[in-house]
């Protein structure tokens, strides 16, 4: 597998430089195809009619949203314009309850998904029901990049967080081309079930699958030494100087299609590098 279509959908005008410039250098380093969806978001409505609501009223929020789209589109296109990718914009806007559908429609197209951090200051509440439509609705892996962009191409040290469980192995098998370039790949284990099916190797079967590949993989088992395993990760991923961590994505919710779980949630909201997910 190789990433021939990159994506990315741009709500913020203030959150576009890291998401281009590491579309920009994905693109280059696979002679991939980078689509730009910008859109502009109603915050102001939830999906249905509310009581007070006039044509005027809500004709002025979707004019606000529309402009807000076409700013970012201008945005977009001075800075793909001096690059040498391929590359393509669309321009769209959408009601918050409804930005899922349109995230989907356009994402299952991609190989990978690139998203600014959901979580921090000046952060919409649009952000979190794009990276969870791309994932469980598109069925597509989501490189989740903090505010500096993180170093996604160059040196790469990837560290894998590994439970054996589904969602881990999809996320493995997504990163697998950057994985294949990557200088150091460590698989961190955190508190292996004593009585489980590979308590004496833990994480060995991963490393032997990455091995056929031409990866060759350290395993770090490690004890839940604080509350959270997110922190353990995290922390661990600083103390090795990981320059990008690979996981899988839960969603908890049987109520809806997608919501992001706990642990997944955590990963996003504390992260300083780059987060590669997969559902």
């Amino acid at each position: 597998m190789a990433y021939k279509t990159l994506f990315t959908v741009l709500t913020n005008a203030d959150l576009i430089n890291p998401v281009l410039e590491k579309g920009i250098e994905l693109a280059n380093a696979y002679d991939a195809h980078f689509d730009v969806l910008c859109l502009g978001v109603d915050r102001t409505q939830t999906g249905y009619y509310y009581a007070g609501a006039n044509a005027m009223v809500l004709q002025e929020t979707i004019t606000r949203a529309n402009d807000e789209a076409k700013e970012i589109e201008a945005k977009v296109k001075k800075r793909l314009g001096n690059s040498d990718i391929r590359w393509n914009t669309d321009l769209g806007v959408a009601q918050l309850a409804d930005i899922g559908r349109h995230v989907a429609a356009h994402a299952r197209f991609a190989d990978l998904v690139l998203l600014p951090q959901p979580y921090g200051e000046n952060r919409g509440a649009e952000l979190e029901p794009i990276v969870e439509a791309a994932m469980f609705d598109g069925k597509v892996p989501v490189l989740v990049l903090p505010e500096n962009g993180g170093d996604v191409t160059d040196q790469k040290r990837i560290t894998i967080a590994w439970n054996e469980s589904n969602e881990s192995m999809a996320a493995v098998r997504a990163a697998m081309p950057l994985l294949k370039e990557a200088i150091s790949v460590r698989v961190v284990v955190i508190d292996p079930p004593a009585h489980g099916p590979n308590r004496s190797d833990p994480g060995g079967q991963l490393s032997q699958f990455l091995a056929r590949h031409g990866i060759r993989a350290e395993i770090d088992v490690l004890s839940k030494t604080l509350p959270r395993i997110s922190d353990v990760i995290l922390r661990h991923a600083t103390d090795t100087d990981a320059d990008m961590l690979v996981m899988g994505a839960y969603g908890h919710s049987r109520f809806r299609e997608a919501i992001l779980g706990g642990a997944t949630r955590d990963m996003l909201e504390k992260a300083k590098l780059p987060v590669f997910m997969a559902h």
